[in-house]
């Protein structure tokens, strides 16, 4: 096991992994191969470059094929997708052959199936029987939110992880039983390998400029690399050459962090939601939002954060005026004036979700997210937010021009640091906000 408190050098886990992804409906693009991208920002994190990725047929000799290959040149082989009930769920089957591993029946996985069927009020059928076998020199990855468990075997010094294919059943299992299997076996570090500063509202190349006095004290020893987001760059610290201690590093993100003030959003992998959500929360306060160009986009950060009752009264996606009259208090005299896309209308919409649910803090988004709508003045990519708070109520104004989706994203991420800043500021006991126009 490698320390916890050295950075390995990259020979230390010099383990080559690959994955093979399966699936027709990959191939035909039906489906996004989210795997790869799962799996290797999972591993990345733990100091895993991975290799290779493939995507094969459901066909039976193409399974073997590339199977052999990759068990040939690799020390760590996870397939995705094919474990399941139906005809086309050829993968293990495929692969006992390949390995010269017979299939054991395992009574205890029947009764694990049935258990989740009677709990949907459901018979089981005979086929999910076929997801019962196990290899015989293998172990067994319980499913808990599906009926195909993953399997696990080790062989000619290798390591195999089967995994079902559906991402909801995949991910929890990948933590929760796949890499603390790895790290206990020494193929990847027990911690993540590098220390991740987030941060909010400032471009990659200004976050360069910004950091590099802190960086360039360290020379080759630390290893910098940077990952643009939509409203965020994350920045990676490590020592590929283990020169540098995680404590050390632990000190210079540190460092990183105190230099870039507001603009620093977190150490790790949260989002902007669950910082804002942690905020209100240390705080004891509680959020209302209220939408029209992002039609429930902005209320499903936060309702995707667990315990969010704690902090988030709720939300209303007001598209008509007459929504936004009935259930924001908006006065329609206000509409008449200035419309539904502007800085007076966000003001209202953020003052009548606050006060409509009982909220401190009142976030409202309005605008012409497109391809249609907009008007000279308020062109496709016009974004107003308004913010209203104990202190008071603001507005700002975006153009963000751009594909619909691109928009909505944009404003959301705005409306989030927004929040965010205003937030990190009242922790400090500070109650000037920064805004742009006061409502």
């Amino acid at each position: 096991m490698v320390s916890e408190n050295i950075v390995p050098s990259g020979n230390v886990l010099a383990k080559r992994y690959e994955l093979l992804t399966l699936g027709d409906e990959l191939l035909l693009g039906l489906t996004a191969n989210g795997h790869l991208t799962y799996i290797g920002a999972q591993l990345g994190r733990r100091g895993v470059l991975l290799q290779r990725n493939v995507t094969i047929t459901d066909e039976a000799e193409a399974i073997a094929a590339q199977f052999r290959e990759s068990w040939a040149r690799a020390d760590v082989i996870i397939t995705t997708g094919g474990l399941g009930p139906t005809c086309d769920d050829r993968t293990r089957e495929v692969v006992a052959g390949v390995l010269g591993q017979k299939l054991v029946f395992e009574p205890e996985i029947v009764k694990v199936i049935e258990a989740r069927f009677s709990r949907m009020g459901r018979k089981m059928t005979e086929n999910n029987l076929k997801q019962a076998y196990r290899f015989e020199r293998g172990e067994v990855l319980p499913n808990a939110n599906g009926t195909a468990p993953g399997l696990w075997a080790e062989q000619d010094g290798k390591v195999l992880i089967m995994l079902p294919g559906p991402p909801n059943e995949l991910q929890p299992m990948f933590v929760e039983q796949v890499l603390p299997r790895l790290a206990k076996r020494g193929l990847l570090l027990d911690r993540e390998a590098y220390v991740q500063i987030r941060t909010a509202g400032i471009g990659e190349s200004a976050l360069e400029m910004r950091l590099a006095p802190i960086f360039e004290r360290h020379g080759d020893a630390l290893g910098v690399a940077f990952c643009a987001h939509q409203g965020q760059v994350d920045v990676r610290v490590s020592s590929p050459s283990g020169k540098l201690t995680f404590a050390q590093l632990d000190m210079i993100a540190a460092e990183c962090a105190a230099s870039l003030g507001e603009d620093f959003m977190c150490f790790g992998q949260d989002s902007m939601a669950k910082v804002a959500g942690d905020l209100l929360r240390a705080q004891e306060l509680t959020l209302a939002v209220a939408e029209t160009a992002t039609g429930g986009l902005l209320a499903s950060e936060f309702s995707g954060i667990c315990g969010a009752s704690k902090f988030f009264a709720g939300g209303c996606v007001c598209y008509s005026n007459e929504s936004k009259m009935q259930l924001l208090d908006v006065p329609e005299c206000l509409l008449a004036q200035h419309g539904s896309v502007s800085a007076e209308n966000a003001v209202a919409m953020a003052v009548g979700a606050a006060e409509r649910l009982g909220a401190d803090y009142g976030l409202a988004v309005t605008g012409f997210a497109g391809p249609c709508g907009g008007r000279n003045e308020n062109p496709v990519g016009t974004i107003y937010i308004a913010l209203h708070s104990p202190q008071g109520v603001w507005s700002k104004t975006l153009h963000h021009p751009g594909p619909r989706a691109t928009v909505k994203r944009r404003a959301v991420n705005a409306a989030l640091d927004w929040l965010r800043r205003e937030l990190v500021r009242a922790s400090r006991g500070e109650t000037t906000m920064g805004s742009s126009h006061a409502g």
